[in-house]
């Protein structure tokens, strides 16, 4: 959702280096991207971990004499970073009892936080003047990562010609954003039955105990990817499916950036906020008194909004999708 400020900040200085820091599990994002010169790593399990790596983070910056830092991420530690690294130019909001780290700090109004997450950082932007012409995502794939996801296709018996429907059960923060992993057994299984198409379960790392759950549930087995490839490969594989269901998590976004038509279910997130953009998107969301909590955790147990969206109501939202 941070690609749309990225690009308007390449549209305002075409001439400038820039560079993006990111942490490692979402640099591919950012891998091929036009808008930007170089990638640098934020390893914050391994050599900027800890008080002591954020010291040795504002050292590694340091080095590259930054005439300015655009701080999308609204944390302290961001602030405080960058301005141990000796930038001269520090914008962002005035979050997190930051503002006198900032030298451009930007106020974060009421408003602002009811608009999607593209305004959010985009509003960064117009308080130093740079108009963002498009909100739409932008996503970058490799050749190789495209030459993977067909190597993994055949690898399981899956031709160029099949039609291929991504699952992505999985969400982090916590299960309050995990439709029930039954239901996408038996929503899979439904359109399996009734129309020619193949399931491919995705997921990261951690969510490989639960596409095996699924894997077992389902009638028909599935080609279960949850945490056997790498992000640039699971993008890549989304790009190629007619379809794909899934959770509000990242995968989401990619989808919606890539214009794969996708079915989002919603809990305790706020889809006005967070919710995929583009016309081929649908977001499946029972609204309660308690929606959106933003809570990890449901404290309704059973009750909570995830449990009353059925499948026979994702189902029908699927049958127009695809």
């Amino acid at each position: 959702m941070t690609t749309p400020a990225v690009r308007a900040i390449r549209k305002r200085f075409p001439n400038t280096h820039i560079s993006l820091l990111a942490k490692p599990w979402v640099a591919p994002v950012f891998k091929n991207s036009e808008h930007i010169d170089q990638l640098l790593i934020y390893n914050d399990d391994g050599r900027h971990k800890g008080i002591f790596g954020k010291f040795r983070l504002a050292r590694d910056l340091k080095k590259y004499h930054f005439d300015a830092a655009i701080l999308l991420q609204n944390a302290f530690e961001a602030a405080f970073i960058t301005f141990l690294a000796g930038i001269p130019l520090r914008i962002g909001y005035n979050t997190d009892a930051r503002q006198m780290l900032l030298t451009h700090a930007i106020p974060c109004t009421n408003n602002i936080k009811k608009e999607h997450q593209t305004k959010y950082y985009l509003n960064i932007l117009k308080g130093i003047e740079i108009e963002a012409e498009s909100r739409d995502l932008y996503l970058r794939l490799s050749q190789n990562d495209r030459s993977r996801a067909e190597q993994i296709l055949h690898e399981h018996g899956i031709s160029m010609d099949d039609t291929l429907v991504g699952i992505n059960p999985g969400a982090t923060y916590g299960p309050a954003k995990q439709w029930p992993f039954d239901r996408y057994a038996r929503l899979a299984d439904h359109l399996q039955s009734v129309t020619d198409i193949l399931i491919v379960i995705f997921g990261g790392p951690d969510d490989k105990k639960l596409g095996e759950r699924i894997s077992k549930k389902m009638l028909r087995p599935p080609v279960d990817l949850s945490g056997k490839t790498s992000l640039g490969e699971a993008m890549a594989l989304i790009e190629k499916c007619a379809l794909f269901i899934t959770n509000d998590s990242g995968l989401m976004h990619v989808a919606a950036a890539l214009n794969v038509p996708l079915v989002a279910i919603f809990g305790s997130t706020n889809s006005v906020a967070t919710g995929p953009l583009g016309i081929n998107s649908r977001v499946v969301q029972i609204p309660m008194e308690c929606s959106p909590c933003l809570k990890s955790e449901c404290p309704k147990g059973h009750f909570n909004c995830m449990a009353q969206i059925g499948v026979d109501m994702v189902f029908d939202v699927v049958k127009e999708m695809l």
